[in-house]
């Protein structure tokens, strides 16, 4: 599990400040907050130390415009109305927009702006009021009330939102104190919520979606559900729970990869963003289309060595292609049970052609 502490320390910051006390109070911070690097007015720069970069004042739009992709987080030391009109046309969603943040150059407050959840700001903003002495200013509805919210549940546990417009569905009917159904076999939604809200967990999607109270539906899944089962305002939350152990002829390309793997997917109701990481054999390492394949995912390619594979009870007929190729009797189920630290396999060795795929699902705890 990542801790939001832990997330917000490996955020790169850019600290923008324009007037001279606004360069002054970005040293403070820069100084007690890691990963943050200072850019400052021309103007202002010599009361910024030599850890500093400068920009010409005209160019404040364009250098926030540069950065805004290259950076996890922003803080903006300036006017509040300056920062809203600067930032607005580099908004796109809740889901990519990096934090910022804005303080005064007085340092008085800290400024939650903008990603207060998914993107860190909140966590941003109560970090440089710690370190400047500033007052933190949150106004998300549910810290402001104290409740917990369900899209900084999937940030912590690393899950993944499938519909994010459901986010603020459910948060609201938290904050409503409407009855809300959860599916969690994880259990992890239990000890967030922490007996807040009203909340009623079930056991199974079917027992909770006939649920004659519930205003809302939390699932938490890797699998799709059948419309019978998916009642209106639902969220589900995916974990990162499927590794895919796979085995390819060498010069397979990406695309053949992926539409092999995408049809077994379906096939088992799974979700493609519950996927955690993709498991072959070292002799892989390399393969052109299984490492552009992780990549499309934005997944680790986790390759062992024969005797690690060697080592592992596999529930398929050993393969003489593989034994010949590769040096060992399998690769996709082998390798996909390894990865998931001895947890279930869910699909059992599947081939065509070109590729051999296996399904295993994480063990627990």
């Amino acid at each position: 599990m990542v801790s939001v502490m832990g997330a917000l320390s490996e955020m790169r910051i850019a600290v923008i400040a324009i007037t001279r006390r606004g360069a002054l109070l970005g040293q403070k911070l820069c100084s007690a907050v890691t990963d943050m690097e200072l850019y400052v007015s021309s103007r202002y720069a010599g009361q910024a130390g030599s850890r500093r970069n400068r920009f010409e004042p005209a160019e404040l739009k364009n250098l926030t415009t540069s950065l805004w992709k290259e950076y996890d987080g922003f803080v903006l030391i300036m006017a509040t109305g300056i920062v809203v009109r600067m930032i607005s046309p580099l908004l796109v969603s809740k889901e990519i927009d990096p934090a910022v943040v804005v303080m005064d150059d007085a340092g008085k407050f800290a400024i939650s702006l903008l990603s207060g959840h998914l993107g860190g700001a909140n966590e941003l903003a109560e970090r440089c009021a710690f370190a400047s002495g500033a007052r933190a200013v949150i106004t998300t509805a549910t810290d402001a009330n104290e409740l917990p919210s369900f899209d900084m549940l999937a940030k912590e546990q690393g899950w993944l939102i499938d519909d994010i417009n459901r986010v603020k569905t459910l948060n609201t009917l938290l904050l409503d104190n409407e009855e809300i159904a959860v599916v969690d076999p994880t259990g992890q939604t239990r000890r967030w919520l922490h007996g807040r809200g009203r909340i009623t967990f079930y056991e199974t999607f079917a027992e909770a979606a006939k649920s004659r109270v519930a205003r809302g539906f939390l699932f938490v899944t890797n699998r799709h559900l059948p419309p019978q089962t998916s009642p209106e305002q639902l969220l589900i939350l995916r974990p990162r729970n499927l590794v895919l152990g796979i085995g390819c002829n060498r010069g397979t390309p990406v695309d053949e990869i992926d539409e092999f793997i995408t049809q077994h997917l379906k096939r088992m109701f799974l979700s493609r963003k519950s996927i955690c990481s993709i498991a072959s054999v070292s002799a892989k390492r390399d393969e052109a289309g299984l490492v552009e394949f992780a990549e499309r995912l934005g997944v680790s390619l986790h390759c062992f060595e024969n005797d690690e594979l060697k080592q592992v009870a596999f529930p398929s007929p050993p393969s003489e292609h593989a034994l010949t190729a590769v040096g060992v009797a399998a690769v996709a189920e082998p390798a996909a049970i390894l990865a998931a630290g001895g947890g279930t396999l869910l699909l059992k060795k599947v081939k065509s052609a070109n590729v051999t795929l296996a399904i295993a699902e994480l063990k627990e705890g």
